[in-house]
């Protein structure tokens, strides 16, 4: 079996890993290209060629479809295609290469979120469950026929910790889908297209914090942004990032973004009719701090307005 696998993220290396360690011959990975990022604007390699490199499989980082790169995928023959949050959108001509086809391995439970941010939308929108769906591509945006899939309870965890999750999800899932591919054992099952749902690319500013909102979608809001761009609003002009936070269920009437309560359980803040109770919060140049520890060394007035 000669496998092509393509990806980009630390999401994608527990399937890279497990795919080679079950012995399959991976002629390349495939990856975007590498960025520069710190202060030193230092090129950092991308997860995936990091450990393509450290297992001796050969990176290729083409620039487009139509790169020297690409042909040598094409004369590679692959069997199979494995992707896994790579990043770009695959031509008819990648797609229709393999014998076996293209797969993806996808961080929700299609048709539900399709698109580039599935876990941190299931988490904002309150989905109960969330998982990994094994999927044949076609010419859409995650719109192919299912392979199989594996649901998670999303309960109170973070997006964060949902990725780490799912991503070891996948690496089991895409050893039993290339199994049952190569055995064909196994049923392709058309998506209901009626029931999709599209999760768009998480944008920085969609962490600026509204008090307006209801405190259960605060604390949703809050889980779905970790790490990444985090919620935040402003005390005294500093930015405070809010990292934990819930609902208490208790009536609020003070004005919106109020602190109405300050204790070492955390700060009350009044959002939309209710009580949010934050917890774990960040000023500039600091850690993130649980409130108890933060009230040690510094002050928070009691009825100032954030934002």
């Amino acid at each position: 079996m000669k496998i092509v696998f393509m990806g980009t993220p630390r999401f994608a290396l527990p399937a890279l890993s497990a795919i080679s360690a079950e012995g399959f011959d991976v002629k390349y990975a495939v990856t975007q290209q590498d960025k520069a990022k710190g202060r030193g604007n230092k090129v950092q390699f991308t997860p995936v060629k990091e450990m393509a490199m450290s297992l001796g499989i050969t990176v290729l980082q083409p620039l487009d479809f139509d790169s020297d790169e690409f042909k040598l995928i094409e004369s590679c023959e692959p069997d199979l295609i494995v992707v896994s949050a790579f990043g770009k959108i695959l031509p008819k001509k990648i797609l229709t290469l393999p014998k076996y086809g293209c797969i993806n391995i996808h961080a929700s439970l299609l048709p539900r979120w399709r698109g580039a941010a599935p876990i941190q939308r299931a988490v904002m929108e309150g989905d109960e469950t969330t998982g990994i769906t094994i999927m044949y591509m076609d010419e859409g945006l995650d719109t192919g026929d299912i392979i199989m899939s594996k649901s998670t309870e999303i309960g109170r965890k973070t997006s964060g910790q949902l990725h780490e999750e799912l991503s070891v999800i996948g690496a089991e899932l895409i050893i039993s889908a290339i199994g049952r591919i190569v055995d064909g054992a196994f049923e392709r099952t058309a998506q209901n297209q009626t029931l999709s749902t599209y999760a768009p690319p998480i944008q920085k500013k969609e962490g600026l914090l509204d008090f307006s909102l209801p405190p259960e979608k605060i604390e949703r809001l809050v889980r779905g942004l970790d790490p990444w761009p985090g919620v935040y609003t402003f005390y005294k002009g500093d930015m405070m990032k809010i990292w934990e936070a819930f609902s208490t269920g208790v009536e609020n009437k003070h004005e919106k973004g109020s602190v109405t309560g300050i204790s070492d359980m955390g700060l009350e803040v009044s959002a939309g009719r209710g009580t949010l109770l934050v917890t774990e919060i960040q000023m500039p140049g600091r850690n993130r701090m649980k409130i108890k520890e933060f009230l040690r060394g510094n002050k928070i007035e009691k009825f100032h307005v954030l934002g």
